[in-house]
């Protein structure tokens, strides 16, 4: 039994993988955070566009030592709740498909089992 993501799931795991990225390293670029992601620069650039325009994220700017304007992500307070939510929404759906890849796995360990049985029973009866 396969588990089904919605859509929107897919989207919100992403979200809040973002979010967990930048509370902990808010000086990463888009570019660090797609390779650390595993994920497109383009699809990193619309998750961070899209958590700025909800207000989850703000970007503040400052000069670094090479004299080049920098940026860091800083999750706001929403975007610290919105953190804490997804964050409980994804841990109850992993624990659920944690509960069906525990049955999945105890089906086939028996059905194994049982495959071996009748086959160790065929090979004494030759």
């Amino acid at each position: 039994m396969s588990v089904m993501v919605p859509h929107s799931d897919l989207y919100e795991e992403s979200h809040l993988k973002v979010l967990r990225l930048l509370e902990a390293h808010p000086e990463l670029s888009q570019r660090e955070l797609a390779e650390r992601l595993g994920v497109s620069l383009g699809k990193t650039n619309y998750c961070v566009r899209h958590l700025l325009d909800k207000g989850l994220l703000k970007i503040n700017n400052f000069r670094n030592s090479r004299n080049k304007v920098a940026y860091a992500y800083l999750l706001t307070p929403a975007g610290i709740a919105a953190k804490a939510e997804l964050t409980a929404r994804f841990l109850k759906q992993k624990m659920y498909e944690y509960e069906v890849l525990k049955a999945d796995i105890e089906l086939l360990r028996n059905e194994a089992m049982s495959k071996n049985d009748v086959t160790d029973e065929y090979e004494r009866h030759r």
